[in-house]
C-alpha cells in the first residue's frame, strides 16, 4: 500500500508538476440508485420511490429497476430524506433527482443532482401514479405541490 502509495504521488509529480493525490472509498459490489423528488416555492417537498439503475453499458443506463429489489423500507426512507435535505439546503423548486452509490451494506453515498426531469421520468410516474409534469407546471406557476410525503 505505501509503495503504491509513493508510485502514484510520484506519477501525479512527473505528469502534473503536482504530486497531489485524491484516495477515494472503495464501494463493494456498487448498486446506482436514483430518488426521484419535488419542491415547491412554499417549503413542500416529497421523494418518490428510488430507481435502480445499475446495470449499464458504456456508462448509458441499460435497464431501470423501481422499485429497487435491494433497497429495504429503512434505507429507501433514509436515502429519500436526505435527498429532501439537500433539495431544501439549495432552495431547489421542481422536479429533480439525487443520484447516490450503495454499498453492499445498504450505505448510501452521493453522486449528483440532476435538477431537471430525467428521460427515466416515465418509470417514476409509472410506480406512483404521480405526474411529474403537472407537478412541475403547478410549481413554476407559484402553487402548491398537490401531495404530500404522508
Amino acid at each position: 500500500t505505501v509503495s503504491g502509495f509513493k508510485l502514484a504521488k510520484a506519477e501525479a509529480e512527473a505528469s502534473f508538476g503536482d504530486d497531489r493525490i485524491l484516495v477515494e472509498k472503495f464501494i463493494d459490489n456498487p448498486r446506482h440508485i436514483e430518488i426521484q423528488l419535488l419542491g415547491d416555492s412554499h417549503g413542500n417537498y416529497v421523494y418518490l420511490n428510488e430507481r435502480e439503475c445499475s446495470i449499464q453499458r458504456r456508462n448509458q443506463k441499460v435497464i431501470e429497476e423501481a422499485p429497487s429489489t435491494f433497497i429495504d423500507p429503512d434505507t429507501r426512507r433514509a436515502m429519500g430524506e436526505q435527498a429532501i435535505q439537500l433539495a431544501r439546503a439549495v432552495g431547489y423548486q421542481s422536479a429533480g433527482t439525487v443520484e447516490f452509490l450503495v454499498d453492499s451494506q445498504k450505505n448510501f453515498y452521493f453522486l449528483e443532482m440532476n435538477t431537471r426531469l430525467q428521460v427515466e421520468h416515465p418509470i417514476s410516474e409509472c410506480i406512483t401514479g404521480v405526474d411529474l409534469v403537472e407537478q412541475m407546471i403547478r410549481v413554476a406557476a407559484g402553487q402548491k405541490l398537490s401531495l404530500t410525503q404522508d
